[in-house]
């Protein structure tokens, strides 16, 4: 029987910038920016890790490259009260709704050495409301990075609480502590063992942003 001629591969199809971001956009989403590399991403688009790199540097560059992507879509800039304690609130409000569908955002944003440009606003703004309540440049700039952590950890403990209750509905290991804790020893959670899960799971942020602004504007005078 006649050998069958060997195809040629040829070269890999011609892509796009915007093909690449896309196509990242989907992986971080689906499975966090942890599992995105360039050769999972040339699998993606079908082509090869080398010829990704005529188009974006590398991960870092293409990381920025999303978070500006989804901070000109989807941030929300509210109107600004006349109030600067309030317009913080406001501000740092508007930022953790912008954040609350994406935690892989706030999770590559929490490396502290990625950010979005367009997303300064909300930086801005906040810094300048504390300065307006009376703080230091320096000293709004230490309570802008207050708010921040206070935001992204709200937002990254919901998220990963929210990932274990889609994988399996049985009681947590924290539930089933509770549940037997010695009312001797532990006599104020005891009580609360019962509502424990269900209080805590109260989105109760805005109370806590109007606590720690109250707290940083109380300390500046």
């Amino acid at each position: 029987m006649p050998r069958q001629p060997e195809q040629r591969r040829g070269r890999p199809p011609r892509i796009s910038r915007e093909e690449i971001v896309g196509a990242a956009g989907r992986i971080v989403e689906a499975e966090g920016p942890g599992r995105l590399t360039m050769r999972r991403l040339a699998t993606e688009v079908g082509s090869t890790p080398m010829a990704l790199y005529h188009h974006v540097r590398d991960k870092e560059e293409l990381l920025v490259l999303l978070l500006d992507d989804y901070a000109a879509r989807m941030a929300r800039r509210p109107e600004l009260p006349d109030d600067p304690r309030e317009r913080v609130v406001v501000v740092a409000s508007a930022m953790r709704d912008t954040l609350a569908d994406v935690p892989w955002v706030v999770e590559v944003l929490t490396a502290d050495d990625l950010l979005a440009e367009s997303a300064l606003w909300y930086a801005e703004h906040i810094v300048d409301g504390l300065v307006g309540c009376g703080l230091t440049p320096e000293r709004a700039v230490h309570g802008y990075r207050a708010i921040w952590y206070y935001t992204a950890g709200e937002l990254l403990v919901r998220a990963a609480a929210g990932r274990r209750r889609a994988r399996d509905d049985r009681p947590t290991y924290r539930e089933r502590v509770f549940a037997a804790l010695d009312p001797a020893e532990l006599p104020r959670l005891a009580a609360l063992a019962g509502r424990w899960a269900p209080l805590t799971a109260e989105d109760t942020y805005l109370d806590g942003l109007r606590a720690l602004v109250g707290g940083l504007v109380e300390a500046a005078r």
